[in-house]
């Protein structure tokens, strides 16, 4: 089941800077110009269904499995295709933002590329 299917429509200029602190930074195309250089900038916000740990993130095909839902993080992706992914394998975060997946390598990203939560 596909939860969220979102495509990237444009990379921050600080995205790098953020991978290398192992994590990604997700707004829709709506987002503040003021928040835009941190941002894997994506065209969806319409969440077919709450994500939840044991979900996946898909990224450039592939998968990381999600270990920890913020309180707040699907109501901001869906008000505003916002949330903060952390590669860090942590099954919690004081952030309520925040989506916590398995602790790997983020792959190369740019433009066009999708970006999902399914649960399989």
């Amino acid at each position: 089941m596909t939860k969220l299917y979102s495509t990237i429509t444009e990379l921050g200029g600080e995205c790098d800077m953020m991978k290398e602190e192992n994590m990604l930074i997700l707004f829709h195309e709506d987002v503040p110009q003021e928040l835009k250089e941190i941002a894997v900038v994506h065209n969806n916000k319409n969440l077919q269904n709450k994500v939840e740990s044991g979900d996946y993130l898909v990224l450039n095909e592939e998968k990381f499995e999600i270990l920890f839902v913020g309180s707040k993080a699907n109501e901001t992706l869906e008000e505003m295709g916002h949330a903060t992914i952390q590669f860090n394998g942590q099954s919690t975060s004081d952030l309520p933002g925040t989506i916590c997946v398995e602790a790997k390598t983020i792959p190369a990203l740019e433009a066009a590329q999708e970006i999902k939560i399914i649960r399989e």
